[in-house]
């Protein structure tokens, strides 16, 4: 088996926690990727008991499609693994996410259960989670590199305190012109992100929607919409600096307001790894605290 690591540098409070990792891996005599900035940290800690585990060091997604990997492990929060799907793409290489963040909605294996969630790997006991993600193009020749995102895209103001107007279109038919700070289009996987801050629904994965959430609009009868993956968004945006911001999953692209922005569904998922420790609603109950009586 062939298991590539992925993450920024860890914090040294975190570092105990990736050892446990490369022993896991060490004892199943798998072959490893290890992403760059991870080399540092891991040589770290290596010692006489890792002299057989040797490292193929991977910098971009040429290299991890060269070293190809049956499992990608995410060591970080959930932007780690945002910035994992940047590299996977569409190559269809299963990630499981540890937390060593904070929240973890994606990355929802935490650090006191990683043995079991690798032994839950060899072994075979897992299912894979297939998420939706959203793609973009613009009414102009310039292409974003890359345009997609697994969590939601974001049209924002620029360089005012204005709000602006999006002009939204669903299948080429006029919806609405959102009065607002900006407007967020999430998929089911980032219903849980900046949608539910700005008073998004949570939706489950896989339920093939998406969800228009507008930010702090003007006109209060402005709610979030939620609308089938099937359709496809025309946005056009009016501002008084002429200029606004598009992020993709926090990659943020500057544009003239006389730019349109074409979004839909992406013709390619990514896969999360779910093991039987793991499932949605146990996550939403753990994060957010449901159930749970403060009362006394």
């Amino acid at each position: 088996m062939r298991i590539a690591l992925f993450g920024r540098s860890p914090k040294i409070q975190d570092l105990p926690y990736v050892e446990v990792v490369l022993e896991k891996l060490y004892e199943e005599g798998v072959a490893v990727g290890l992403y760059a900035p991870l080399k540092e940290a891991c040589e770290q800690i290596r010692d006489e008991e890792f002299a057989e585990l040797s490292f193929s060091i991977y910098h971009n997604e040429e290299e991890l499609e060269a070293f190809d990997p049956d499992f990608l492990i995410s060591l970080g929060g959930d932007g780690t693994i945002l910035e994992a799907t940047v590299l996977i793409r569409s190559k269809d290489i299963p990630i499981l996410g540890i937390n060593m963040g904070r929240l973890g909605f994606l990355a929802n294996v935490a650090k006191s259960n990683i043995e079991t969630s690798i032994d839950a790997l060899f072994s075979g006991r897992f299912q894979l989670d297939f998420r939706s993600l959203l793609q973009s193009k613009t009414s102009t020749n310039r292409v974003m590199k890359p345009n997609f995102a697994l969590n939601e895209i974001t049209i924002a103001r620029k360089e005012t305190t204005s709000m602006i107007t999006v002009h939204t279109y669903l299948n080429g038919s006029y919806l609405n012109s959102y009065w607002a700070d900006g407007l967020i289009i999430s998929t089911p996987t980032g219903s849980t992100g900046y949608s539910l801050s700005c008073g998004g629904p949570i939706i489950m994965p896989n339920s093939e929607n998406f969800v228009l959430t507008p930010i702090a609009p003007h006109n209060l009868t402005m709610r979030p919409f939620v609308i089938s993956d099937n359709n496809t968004l025309r946005l056009k945006i009016e501002s008084r600096e002429h200029e606004f911001l598009a992020s993709l999953d926090s990659r943020m692209h500057s544009f003239d307001s006389e730019t349109e922005l074409l979004i839909q569904k992406a013709d390619f998922r990514i896969a999360l790894v779910q093991t039987e420790i793991q499932d949605f609603a146990s996550t939403l109950r753990n994060k957010l605290s449901w159930g749970r009586d403060y009362r006394n």
